[in-house]
């Protein structure tokens, strides 16, 4: 199982901390609710809410906060998300995909575009880029899970084709098709995962200078911070000093 040593700069994750931290759980609390609504609100009997409960118990989301979530998808309360993906191009070349969860498709379609346009990108039809990623599974572990061996032996028993291990997490591939099963084989070995979810990983990374590097960590923050998207990934790589340099 080959690691992918720069994979943690591949998507820029949301994480700032406290003021970030409601934004996260109201992403959650949707994903929850869409997947209770589209199918069984069992768990036990729906793969995709149970993977999205188990993603909300990794990211410390109280338990009220989640059993609220269920019982919205079958009280008729709130709106009917659509779920939309968004293809493009940022600055240097960089390829880019944007994942929304929408009442609105008007108002996420211009919102979107218009963080494209601001930041020297531009939206694509869908399949524009994604076929420059593999669209698989991805389960973090926090490094108190095991040792790196105990984490490999585990990932290869559950089925998962690929893991990495660093000083802040375990993380581990499946092919798409088999999260859900990987993800209960890997939750009797080493317990709950920190995170369970479907991502898009880039198949060939594209190295950007600071200046082109500034400009796209902006265009992240602001597609992140758009109430209706949900993930964001891009096939970016930044080194090192630049990271170093941008703070």
């Amino acid at each position: 199982m080959a690691g992918h040593s720069k994979f943690k700069n591949i998507m820029h994750r949301k994480g700032r901390q406290d003021a970030v931290r409601s934004k996260l759980f109201s992403r959650l609390s949707k994903e929850i609710t869409v997947a209770a609504k589209m199918g069984d609100p069992d768990p036990d009997k729906n793969p995709r809410l149970r993977l999205a409960v188990q993603n909300a118990k990794g990211q410390s989301m109280p338990k009220d906060n989640i059993a609220r979530a269920i019982a919205k998808s079958q009280g008729g309360e709130g709106a009917d998300y659509t779920e939309i993906r968004y293809e493009g191009y940022g600055p240097g070349g960089t390829a880019i995909i944007v994942e929304v969860l929408t009442d609105n498709k008007n108002r996420s379609a211009a919102n979107v575009r218009s963080y494209f346009t601001k930041y020297g990108g531009s939206m694509g039809e869908t399949g524009s880029v994604s076929f420059m990623f593999d669209r698989v599974g991805e389960l973090v572990y926090k490094p108190e899970a095991g040792d790196a061996d105990t984490v490999m032996e585990a990932g290869i028993e559950a089925g998962a084709d690929d893991v990495e291990s660093d000083d802040e997490a375990h993380t581990i591939i499946c092919a798409f098709e088999d999260l859900s099963e990987v993800s209960k084989a890997l939750e009797a070995a080493l317990g709950e995962a920190e995170s369970v979810k479907t991502i898009w990983k880039p198949q060939n990374l594209v190295e950007v200078n600071e200046e082109k590097a500034g400009t796209i960590m902006k265009l992240m923050d602001a597609l992140e911070d758009d109430d209706d998207v949900q993930n964001v990934f891009s096939n970016f790589d930044i080194p090192e000093d630049v990271l170093a340099k941008l703070g």
